[in-house]
């Protein structure tokens, strides 16, 4: 119940982030060349850095052009659905 899923595609991702209220987003400062930089998700009521909010468009075009897979959780082992997500990209081992 608590497997972590890795997907690229857009509606499935897009899908997980609606269903608890997250918006695409960035950490400012970090963009280069007019580019986006570190790619996040805004959830309601959770503090801590100031991002942007960005379109969905920008922000998966940002997504496809560095490769990245979408690592995530549907629920907790308690059932209750997860926040838990991680951008990585598949050629970067991990530990």
């Amino acid at each position: 119940m608590n497997d972590t899923r890795i997907t690229t595609n857009h509606d499935v991702i897009r899908r997980w982030a609606e269903q608890r209220g997250a918006r695409p987003a960035t950490l400012p400062g970090s963009e280069y060349n007019g580019r986006l930089g570190v790619l996040r998700f805004d959830f309601p009521g959770y503090g801590g850095a100031v991002l942007r909010t960005v379109g969905w468009d920008e922000w998966f075009a940002t997504f496809d052009a560095r490769q990245l897979h979408f690592r995530y959780q549907d629920r907790r082992p308690d059932g209750t659905p997860s926040n838990f997500n991680r951008l990585e990209h598949p050629n970067i081992p991990r530990w």
